[in-house]
């Protein structure tokens, strides 16, 4: 069965240009390797953004992070942050993947924003990703002063296993009770293991562009086992966390056919029983990564819907 009658007429042209990723061992690497031109090649926003690298300490300083830092010309002072996590499965990506529309954010907003290069699987397998992840949110509390920063309206904010990241972010920022999250912004989270082993999987997702196959794959090499299993941490699967209460106000959004969104769905839900302020939103007739069609509807509609939910939680003006 095809799910493509149920595509917006719009990202057809994406769905036709881009086939499923099919991810193995022996692709990985020649993956990895095309990715710097790829993103070298993709134009940007001629907006006011100054962008420069920030090595973050590490493990007690024993090593650094690389993230990427953007800063509006205009930021004024005690600004709001964002601490953003790229996607890629946990196995490939970096920052630069989504530099055009962090400027965007930037300028819009009047924010800083650092988009952590954290390391990625199989080499690095969970938690050391989202202790990068950890690194940064503390070193954006640390330099607040400096960097101009209000700590008190610091966001995470990701995509796919960027969202991820986020969300197990929150988690484990409440947990461990050091650094304040005042806003999780979560574009298609990967949030649960166990969608890519579900005896009877949703029909109508995971056709295009991300299937459940890769990400399995993605599991495993970040998990170093197989996924679904009873001990998988919610720092890694947010999903599996038992308790949601204490978490930052959430913002959700996810296409219709997107493998993720039946996890997205209950994760929303569970955080409104929780007393979490959630914001869900549900494209139909979109896929994942479908805001790589940028000039497409249903990508405008979903640009629109970051920035004013971002622009809420700074409790920023709203643009006339």
């Amino acid at each position: 069965m095809t799910t493509r009658h149920l595509v917006d007429p719009e990202l057809l042209a994406l769905v036709d240009a881009m086939p499923p990723m099919v991810l193995s061992d022996e692709s990985l690497p020649v993956i990895r390797a095309a990715l710097p031109a790829m993103v070298k090649a993709a134009p940007l926003p001629d907006i006011p953004v100054a962008i420069s690298d920030v090595q973050v300490p590490a493990d007690g300083g024993a090593r650094t992070v690389r993230c990427m830092m953007l800063r509006p010309a205009a930021l004024a002072a005690n600004a709001p942050a964002i601490l953003h996590m790229h996607g890629g499965g946990n196995v490939v990506g970096m920052p630069e993947m989504n530099t055009g529309q962090l400027m965007q954010w930037a300028d819009a907003l009047g924010c800083l924003i650092l988009s952590v290069d954290y390391r990625l699987a199989p080499e690095t397998r969970f938690p050391g990703a989202i202790e990068d992840c950890y690194a940064a949110l503390g070193w954006i509390h640390a330099h607040a002063g400096a960097l101009g920063v209000d700590r008190a309206r610091i966001a995470v904010s990701g995509e796919s296993a960027g969202g991820a990241l986020a969300a197990g972010l929150a988690l484990l920022a409440r947990d461990r009770g050091e650094y304040a999250i005042c806003f999780q912004h979560l574009e298609q989270p990967r949030l649960d293991d166990r969608t890519s082993t579900e005896a009877a999987p949703n029909p109508f997702t995971g056709e295009f562009v991300w299937t459940r196959e890769s990400s399995r794959y993605c599991w495993i090499a970040q998990l170093g086992k197989e996924p679904g299993g009873a001990d998988t941490s919610p720092y890694a699967a947010p999903a599996r966390a038992s308790d949601l209460a204490g978490l930052p106000r959430t913002f959700i959004s996810v296409g219709a056919l997107d493998l993720f969104v039946d996890e997205c769905l209950d994760y929303a839900g569970r955080l409104i029983r929780a007393g979490v302020p959630t914001e869900l939103h549900v494209y139909p007739g979109c896929m994942h990564g479908f805001g790589m069609a940028r000039d497409s509807g249903p990508a405008r509609r979903a640009q629109a819907d970051n920035i004013a939910a971002l622009r809420m939680a700074f409790a920023l003006p709203a643009v006339p």
